[in-house]
């Protein structure tokens, strides 16, 4: 994720990526579509991606192979919402119809997790 959760305010999204099987052909398509530059990012034997403004360089997305700690998360852009407690924030979900689809786990500083909420739609929360 290109900015830390603990810098952001609660309630702002600070990151937007989408998990699929093949990460190297949608990587392709949006470096195509958009004009994205590509920033590969090394996960321990094959490469998720950052991907970047073309003008500025500035990581705005990624695209993650669906494999790994990422198996389990949909093939849907999610996008990352700040929370200021992830555990009570996962309750919540849970008391008002959502369900936790994946973590909470961390990576780097960050802590989070992806739900589904009553409507069936995705995105993440990050501590």
């Amino acid at each position: 994720m290109s900015e830390s959760a603990s810098k952001a305010a609660v309630g702002s999204i600070v990151w937007t990526d989408l998990t699929v099987p093949d990460a190297d052909r949608v990587r392709d398509f949006y470096a195509g579509v958009v004009g994205w530059k590509v920033q590969p990012v090394e996960m321990g034997g094959y490469s998720d991606y950052c991907m970047n403004e073309p003008a500025t360089g500035k990581t705005v997305a990624g695209v993650c192979h669906a494999r790994g700690v990422n198996a389990k998360v949909p093939p849907a852009w999610i996008v990352y919402i700040v929370v200021e407690n992830l555990a009570e924030s996962l309750k919540r979900v849970r008391e008002l119809g959502g369900e936790v689809i994946d973590g909470p786990r961390t990576m780097g500083s960050n802590t989070f997790a992806a739900i589904r909420d009553p409507a069936g739609a995705v995105c993440g929360l990050i501590e």
